[in-house]
């Protein structure tokens, strides 16, 4: 069966050797230019993609509109994408040990924010590539320390993990 990638994680294409792609920062954020009247009473985020090109030859990415599909929530509704304040690759050619970065700008009801899939279908050197999926949501990491089972040595280790970060961070304890 077919797994998603959890976002944060690199994806390698096999048909373009050393090129990787990334879904990452998935963040609640507001847009730079202001909110699209459109997107009245949702809740604004933020993802990056980031291409990186590990090989030994550049290669020409294209990762505009239409390439880039964001589902929200458990039915996987489609997000209002904000198209006027994201950031695209359109036609840059991305040479050896070097990366190029799209932010995307979405919004959608908050409550559906904890489930997030986003699809991505490059174009390299004119070709299409295979589309791949990362899934993820906005409060995800926090959620899922808070929730694991008490009675498993995971949830413990995480309970301590997350109970020792607090109290470092806490004023007056060192």
């Amino acid at each position: 069966m077919y797994e998603p990638n959890v976002v944060g994680d690199w994806q390698e294409y096999e048909e373009h050797a050393g090129l990787r792609v990334r879904v990452h920062r998935l963040e609640a954020a507001e847009p730079p230019r202001g909110r699209d009247d459109a997107a009245a009473g949702l809740t604004y985020f933020s993802v990056r993609v980031t291409i990186e090109n590990r090989g030994t030859r550049h290669f020409g990415i294209h990762l505009e509109d239409g390439q880039l599909d964001v589902r929200v929530g458990p039915d996987g509704e489609g997000a209002f994408i904000d198209w006027r304040n994201s950031q695209f690759i359109e036609g840059f050619d991305v040479y050896p040990l070097r990366r190029a970065t799209a932010v995307l700008y979405a919004a959608a009801p908050e409550a559906a924010l904890t489930h997030v899939d986003i699809q991505v279908q490059l174009r390299v050197d004119e070709e299409w590539t295979e589309r791949r999926l990362w899934a993820g949501g906005t409060e995800v990491q926090e959620a899922t320390a808070q929730t694991a089972p008490v009675g498993s040595a995971q949830g413990d280790l995480a309970h301590q993990v997350s109970a020792f970060l607090k109290e470092q961070t806490e004023p007056g304890t060192a």
